[in-house]
């Protein structure tokens, strides 16, 4: 056990080590400074450019930055869409996959372009090569595309008046390019080189040790579950995700995968820190999201090592931990530390199946969600956490009499009314959309039988963390709900929908309208937004606002299951 600590204590350090030059150099991409990289991808930037008529040089308002961004996921999921629909007789498909269905391809085409991966199918049976390879591509577009509209927010911030804030093309492919690339290409020879395999024939025949045949899928597994882990991604070449043995073999392959997930999330806060020359404001922001990450991960290392008290009564001893569910080759402690990092962030990637949590490790997997800001998604963690940073300098300001300011840039009415709706929609489709599903179940529950195996308290669980896991982007799963239908398709391709991109419109509109205003330098009565003071005023906002909004439900779900078993 003392050694399995250790394992994630050296993991977290190998992520700040990391992350601390990662996010110099992307605070020099964005603002356009020399870097190694521009020998290499200025000429791949410029054919990218050239084919698609772009100039890369003319400087964009808000407003044109959001209109791009919007272009490209509908033209991409169009695309999507013909492929999944199609995939039978298109080519590359060597196992003779079918093609998906009107609502399933839907459902998986809006998970992946707005980056939340949520999958209602099982990836090697699924897909062809040519879909996992469209998917693949689109790991790239979305996380390409939250870096972009985070170095808009970046540009918005800086001590100036601008109405305009750089080319969001230009920020995208370098993102793309200099930062997702090379670091994939990377982690894609670890994985190959320890046994994930990278091919695009079909299924091989093996004769077992016990003489019997088996088939087993392969495909280009390196590359996507690389992109997948790095662009916080999550979706899985094979159903069971990186609990699968060919996506993530030993626990080298299990390190390199849970580091990754949070990598870019954590460096993008330094790359605020050197564009915007406030380092101490990072390392504040960085102290926030620290302390909320360690108080959910701890609760979920000590629920799942404590074993399960209704395995416990059978008189079965538990050393390990709460084994249900999870790899012998991770164990309970690094199970649980991966979850913790996957619903921190917008990864959604499992290497347990948090449907066999512990009810104290669920909660704090949903509490992640809910939170959606204690690193988040690739450039879309930090826009969630700039709301509450809004937020917090409005009530701060109030509380002692100053007019509210954030980096020199009065806050006013209007960016509060934006903030408070993107604050208020997260809970809302979360809880109106559980709602639903409870009220139709609880309605007529012979006609929803194949939705919950487990109805109960873990039932309703079920259905809160598949609306929680689709609203905060994350993409995973209680699996024990039967996701696959047209209900389930639909709406939680709309919640999916709508938590993309009203979260990353108000952002930027807030930044771009701050941006505009007249810069007023910091006096002697200018509120530090770079203090610990600050950066607990941030926290306890974050905390009363999931607290206020979400505790109820988890009472009906987690906390009733928790009592029920241990009381």
């Amino acid at each position: 056990m003392n050694s399995e600590i250790i394992g994630i204590v050296v993991m977290y350090a190998l992520v700040l080590l990391l992350a601390l030059p990662l996010g110099r150099y992307i605070g020099k991409i964005f603002n356009y400074e020399p870097t190694w990289a521009d020998k290499i991808f200025n000429p791949i930037d410029r054919l990218f450019f050239k084919l698609g008529g772009i100039n890369d040089k003319v400087e964009m308002t808000w407003k044109q930055h959001l209109s791009a961004m919007l272009v490209i996921n509908l033209v991409w999921f169009i695309l999507s869409m013909f492929v999944l629909l199609n995939m039978d007789w298109l080519p590359l498909n060597p196992d003779g996959n079918p093609a998906m269905s009107m609502d399933l391809a839907f459902n998986t085409t809006v998970s992946f372009i707005t980056n939340t991966n949520l999958q209602h199918y099982s990836g090697e049976s699924g897909l062809s090569y040519l879909g996992q390879l469209t998917l693949m591509l689109w790991q790239f577009i979305s996380a390409a595309c939250g870096m972009a509209v985070c170095a808009v927010v970046f540009m918005a911030m800086k001590e100036k008046t601008s109405a305009t804030l750089g080319n969001f093309y230009s920020f995208f492919v370098r993102s793309a390019t200099r930062v997702l690339l090379p670091i994939c290409v990377v982690i894609a020879t670890i994985l190959v080189f320890n046994g994930t395999p990278m091919t695009f024939e079909g299924k091989d025949h093996i004769t077992t040790v016990e003489g019997k045949t088996q088939d087993v899928s392969r495909g280009p597994v390196a590359a996507f579950v690389a992109i997948k882990q790095l662009g916080t991604n999550g979706g899985g070449f094979y159903g069971p995700n990186s609990a699968n043995p060919m996506e993530n073999p030993n626990y080298i392959t299990n390190l390199v995968e849970n580091l990754s997930i949070v990598l870019i999330p954590v460096a993008l806060i330094f790359a605020l820190g050197h564009v915007l020359k406030r380092r101490k404001l990072a390392w504040t922001i960085y102290g926030v999201m620290t302390i909320g990450f360690l108080l959910l991960l701890i609760p979920t290392i000590m629920g799942e090592t404590g074993g399960n008290p209704a395995i416990g009564k059978m008189g079965i001893a538990q050393h390990t931990g709460s084994m249900e569910g999870k790899e012998v080759r991770f164990g309970a402690v690094a199970s649980a530390n991966w979850a913790t990092y996957t619903t921190c962030s917008s990864n959604g990637s499992v290497n347990a199946m948090h449907d066999s949590f512990t009810p104290l490790g669920g909660a704090t997997t949903l509490l992640g969600m809910m939170v959606n800001c204690f690193y988040g998604g690739i450039g879309v963690g930090f826009l969630n956490f700039y709301i509450f940073i809004i937020l917090a300098v409005f009530i701060s300001g109030l509380m002692v009499g100053r007019t509210p300011e954030f980096l020199g840039k009065k806050i006013e009415a209007k960016e509060m009314k934006i903030a408070m709706m993107v604050a208020l929609l997260h809970p809302l489709l979360i809880l109106a959309g559980t709602a639903m599903a409870s009220y139709l179940y609880s309605g007529n529950p012979e006609a929803y039988a194949g939705w919950l195996a487990n109805p109960g308290y873990h039932g309703f669980s079920e259905m809160l963390y598949e609306f929680t896991s689709s609203s905060a982007n994350n993409g995973s799963g209680f699996e024990g709900l039967g996701d696959n239908t047209p209900f389930w398709n639909i709406a939680t391709g709309i919640v999916m929908l709508l938590a993309r991109y009203l979260p990353i419109i108000g952002p930027v509109a807030i930044a771009g309208i701050l941006a505009a205003k007249k810069y007023v330098p910091e006096s002697a009565g200018t509120l530090k937004t770079d203090t610990s003071t600050f950066g607990f005023m941030v926290f306890a906002v974050i905390f009363i606002v999931a607290a206020l909004s979400f505790f109820p439900t988890l009472t009906l779900g987690p906390i009733a299951e928790y009592f029920s078993l241990y009381h």
